[in-house]
């Protein structure tokens, strides 16, 4: 029915096509300044409801705006430097928007608040409200009235929402270089593959309807839920790729048919019929693989899975509807000139591999797992301000504060006790004090040091009905085990309930909440994917051994993670500071979008191979001549994809690199290591078995009917092309 509307009237298709596209650019347009910011925080936690009864019953918090003063002359405890630093905490706290200040010149100066040179000190501030509210409406105008010289110190601007105030305008920036590259590139590798300019247009017009296509309905989404501004960066990132890689698809399917002898609107209606319904099934797995992020309670995770699903159905509409309506109008011009070479290439290589499939096949799996090792030591934690580049402003000022304070105290922990007794502190803040790489506890009767008091009252600790505990880390401890030092501090008895809160404890209850979901996040992909391609191919096989390819693909790119961004490995070539470990929600999200292209991949191969199955019935040759028709499609789309997500690598921002590199790596590792001799090895090793599935569930297959129909038969009298020609053993054709 849809080949046929597309046949019968392409004009009205494409100026309806083009109408949407014009009003999903519109709308689109509108989405990126309606998204939302995010923090790394777990609803619900411990350290969620510490930051509540902080901020309600004591109006404070974490501080998140922090300003570091250097001394133009003599240090800080000068008097006009001290004056001037009492001063500019006044202007601070006066300021619209900041609930609180503080400043090593007020509050008893803590030596934590001065640096080891004494020419810098530090004031810290805490604006209450959501990422929102202060990164949007609070801090760029605090950054531009407070960053300035003058009156005898100079003033710098940081804290953790200034950090990713910056990182998201970096990104931003860095997402519009890189696509400004992409485009053009893109354009280039289609022409190479197709040497149609037609068909490297239309194919790029289908990624540029993706990404439009899902801008648009994130609007939608908007409506009833917030969703991450770099939510928009994967409609972006992947709006092009599954939009290449289903015009490739389309393409390739269209010309097979043409050369078969079809009229244009034959071939047309038949690729529908055909490439159509693989792409539907592609678009399914993909979309599954990231609606999975959904079981994750966080916000900035679950707006990936909201992006994923918007491109998989504008790229699934563009590749389906809009591209088959360009085929029928553009006829017979999509197809190369001269004759096509065959594919003995991928022929014989499979056959290489499926004579020696224990030798081969165990060499690739061990070059795999060689690569993924490095994952085994793998230390998740939060993201600081070195993800920035070296040069951005912010940064700067946190290396100087790393290399002259001892500690940073908007780092603290915050032990709430909502009813709990000031006086009966002190012991449990003295137990506190000696806990390995504490330096200081402040409570409302004072402050301790290695178990000892030693410091005046902090009478703000207490509102008359509970109190609160800060207990300020050493640098050096909180980079080595942030994690760990929480659990010492929740595991020490209390004369009262507490909750403990403060930026250690958040890092803590996000990564605790995150892995939590990984079991299931991981069985519900496989156990979805593992429907859809049963529903493809009838076979309970064939889906779990896609799941193990595809885990073991995957499993390169997180090695690499490890290998490079954890442990610093070509740091200096990439231009980023390795912290010693990984923020957990990247790899999940790669993993996510990793596993969906993988199938995308697995989709295509499957396929053709089960068609030759099916007309031949021959196990071994089927998957020869299935991979032989398939690999130059998937390697031209793992080609363009890796060479579009390799250009994010030359971000500034280190979640970019992260993402170009692992992906990258990812895909070129899938349609060469794990496509091309892991797959026809495993597939010669099961046989006939490949396609098994118990009676019921055969049963089950037959009645749905959702098996890919068998490609159009060669008319009577007209030979092959050349570019479907399939070697047989002895080197001839078949």
């Amino acid at each position: 029915m849809l080949g046929r509307l597309v046949t019968g009237r392409p004009w009205w298709v494409i100026a309806v096509g083009l109408v949407v596209f014009a009003v999903a650019a519109v709308v689109g347009a509108g989405t990126i300044g309606a998204l939302s910011l995010n923090r790394f925080e777990a609803p619900g936690s411990e350290s969620m409801r510490a930051r509540a009864v902080l901020a309600d019953g004591f109006g404070t918090g974490s501080p998140n705006v922090a300003l570091l003063v250097t001394a133009e002359h003599g240090t800080v405890d000068d008097p006009a430097v001290a004056e001037a630093g009492r001063a500019l905490t006044a202007e601070l706290a006066a300021y619209p928007g900041v609930g609180d200040a503080w400043s090593y010149w007020t509050r008893g100066a803590p030596d934590t608040l001065r640096g080891a040179d004494a020419r810098q000190a530090m004031v810290l501030a805490w604006v209450p409200g959501d990422a929102n509210e202060v990164r949007r409406d609070v801090l760029p105008g605090l950054a531009e009235r407070f960053d300035r010289a003058g009156g005898g110190v100079t003033v710098r601007v940081g804290g953790g929402d200034e950090v990713f105030r910056g990182v998201m305008e970096q990104a931003r920036t860095d997402f519009l270089r890189a696509e400004l590259i992409v485009l053009p590139m893109v354009l280039l590798l289609l022409w190479l593959v197709y040497r149609r300019i037609s068909a490297a247009l239309v194919t790029l017009g289908v990624g540029l309807f993706a990404v439009f296509g899902s801008l648009a309905l994130l609007r939608g989404v908007l409506a009833a839920v917030d969703v991450s501004t770099f939510a928009a960066n994967i409609a972006l990132v992947m709006g092009i790729g599954l939009g290449v890689d289903y015009g490739l698809f389309v393409i390739f399917r269209y010309r097979e048919e043409l050369r078969a002898g079809a009229d244009v609107p034959a071939a047309v209606r038949a690729t529908v019929h055909s490439a159509g319904r693989t792409v539907v099934f592609s678009g399914l797995t993909v979309a599954a693989s990231l609606a999975v992020l959904l079981a994750f309670p966080f916000p900035f995770l679950r707006s990936f899975a909201y992006a994923g699903i918007a491109v998989v159905v504008a790229a699934v509409a563009g590749a389906t509807v809009l591209l088959p309506a360009a085929l029928a109008v553009l006829g017979r011009r999509l197809v190369r000139p001269g004759p096509e070479r065959p594919a003995r290439f991928w022929w014989g290589t499979a056959e290489r591999v499926m004579r020696r499939p224990i030798l081969l096949g165990g060499a690739a799996l061990a070059v795999v797992l060689l690569l993924g090792s490095p994952f085994l030591g793998v230390r998740f934690g939060l993201p600081d301000d070195r993800v920035l580049p070296e040069s951005a402003p912010v940064r700067q000022m946190y290396d100087q504060i790393r290399a002259n304070f001892p500690a940073e105290e908007a780092d603290a922990l915050q032990v709430v006790a909502p009813a709990g007794d000031p006086a009966a502190a002190g012991p449990y803040a003295a137990r506190l004090s000696q806990l390995d790489g504490v330096l200081r506890v402040d409570t409302a009767t004072g402050s301790y040091v290695d178990g000892v008091a030693a410091g005046e009252p902090k009478p703000f600790h207490a509102n008359g009905s509970g109190t609160w505990l800060s207990v300020v880390v050493a640098t050096e401890r909180l980079e080595a085990d942030a994690v760990g030092l929480v659990t010492e501090v929740r595991a020490e008895p209390a004369p009262f309930p507490v909750l403990v809160g403060g930026y250690p404890a958040e890092l803590a209850d996000y990564r605790d909440g995150v892995t939590d979901r990984l079991p299931l996040v991981a069985g519900l992909i496989v156990a979805v994917t593992f429907v859809i391609l049963f529903l493809l191919t009838g076979s309970v096989v064939a889906p779990l051994k896609a799941s193990v390819l595809n885990m073991l693909s995957l499993s390169v790119m997180f090695g690499a993670l490890v290998f490079v961004f954890q442990e610093g490995h070509l740091s200096g070539l990439l231009g980023f500071t390795p912290t010693g470990s990984i923020e957990p929600s990247i790899p999940i999200l790669m993993f996510c979008v990793a596993y969906g292209l993988s199938m995308d991949y697995e989709v295509f191969l499957l396929v053709r191979i089960k068609e030759e199955y099916d007309r031949t019935g021959d196990a071994r040759r089927s998957v020869a001549a299935g991979i032989a028709r398939s690999a130059p499609l998937v390697t031209a789309a793992a080609v363009i994809l890796a060479a579009s997500f390799a250009t994010y690598a030359t971000g500034q921002v280190v979640f970019l690199k992260q993402l170009g590199i692992g992906m990258a790596l990812a895909v070129l590792v899938d349609a060469t290591l794990i496509r091309g001799v892991l797959l026809p090895a495993l597939m010669r090793l099961a046989g006939p078995a490949n396609w098994w599935a118990p009676g019921p569930l055969r049963r089950l297959h037959r009645r749905i009917g959702l098996a890919e129909p068998p490609p159009a038969p060669v008319p009577h009298g007209v030979p092959a092309p050349p570019a479907e020609a399939v070697p047989s053993a002895t080197g001839g054709t078949r």
